[in-house]
């Protein structure tokens, strides 16, 4: 049982380090991966040419920073995202899910366990669950560092930011804009039009640190700038709700979703809420496997 809606992959210098591929590989999920035109070639080796899509010039010529910086510096991955939102409104898909390159497997949280899904019956149940209402905008899964087996955690939280792993609506009237944070940005405009976000805690996303391996943003930004400026920028964007703060020795963001609390979701006239328990045909096996995490 695989996703209905299409996959994108936004990658930047990490056809080594793959992790996200190697996680949807291992549960054969289908998925197209975005890369600049320079790395084409070096994707093309490890991955099958047809799964790629070359970002368009144009898409990074035409990106709103939100900075005087424009193309001086990287501009980060929200022109790639937009390209796959665009994609996604072509292909005809109501909804579309994008992830970041360094996601290293997906797992269910059952019973105050997290397990690792061999399946794409994650996805599809997120899916199924957006589609039952009129005004969820994004959609997402938190990260598996971010939920301890023995608290008591809801199965998804309400009109908070969705990280890394979104399932977005491709009709909303918005697209990804800002050098840093981003998604917190796009969250954030959402809810204020009064949209509904849901970030699920039933299922979860091995969100690899940034800093950790080669490519992406790291080089770019975090090893030479450090957190401040990507801090500053969300403060400067939604000042009402986002504040600098310095905590664990570096800079953060701290935004305030509480004034998004009276966002309700709203069911689809003639839809009611499903009873009782359904696994998608999900099983509890121990499966031995050689999962490549990261290539040497």
């Amino acid at each position: 049982m695989n996703p209905a809606f299409p996959i994108y992959i936004v990658s930047k210098g990490r056809w080594r380090h793959r992790l996200t591929v190697f996680a949807l590989q291992d549960m054969a999920v289908p998925f197209r991966i975005i890369v600049e035109e320079q790395e084409f070639d070096r994707y093309a080796e490890v991955i099958d040419p047809q799964q790629i899509l070359v970002l368009p010039a144009r898409y990074l010529d035409h990106y709103d920073t939100c900075d005087e910086w424009e193309r001086m510096k990287s501009v980060g991955p929200g022109a790639a995202r937009n390209f796959a939102w665009d994609h996604a409104v072509q292909s005809g898909a109501a909804w579309h899910w994008v992830m970041d390159d360094n996601l290293d497997a997906f797992h269910r949280f059952n019973d105050n366990k997290k397990r690792e899904s061999d399946t794409g019956a994650i996805f599809k149940a997120a899916e199924d669950f957006v589609l039952r209402y009129d005004n969820i905008a994004q959609a997402g899964f938190n990260y598996y560092s971010f939920v301890k087996e023995g608290d008591a955690v809801p199965p998804f939280t309400l009109n908070t930011r969705i990280y890394s792993c979104l399932l977005i609506r491709s009709d909303v009237p918005y697209r990804w804009r800002a050098r840093y944070n981003e998604d917190t940005d796009l969250s954030l405009r959402v809810l204020k039009d009064g949209w509904c976000t849901v970030l699920f805690n039933a299922f979860l996303c091995g969100k690899v640190t940034t800093q950790r391996i080669p490519g992406g943003n790291t080089a770019e930004f975090y090893e030479i700038e450090g957190t401040r400026p990507k801090s500053e920028m969300i403060e400067a964007l939604h000042p009402d709700v986002a504040k600098v703060v310095w905590r664990f020795n570096r800079w953060h963001h701290h935004v305030d979703y509480r004034p998004f609390k009276r966002n309700r979701l709203r069911l689809k006239p003639g839809v009611t809420v499903p009873q009782g328990i359904n696994n998608y045909g999900m099983v509890l096996r121990t499966i031995p496997r050689n999962r490549r995490r990261m290539e040497k």
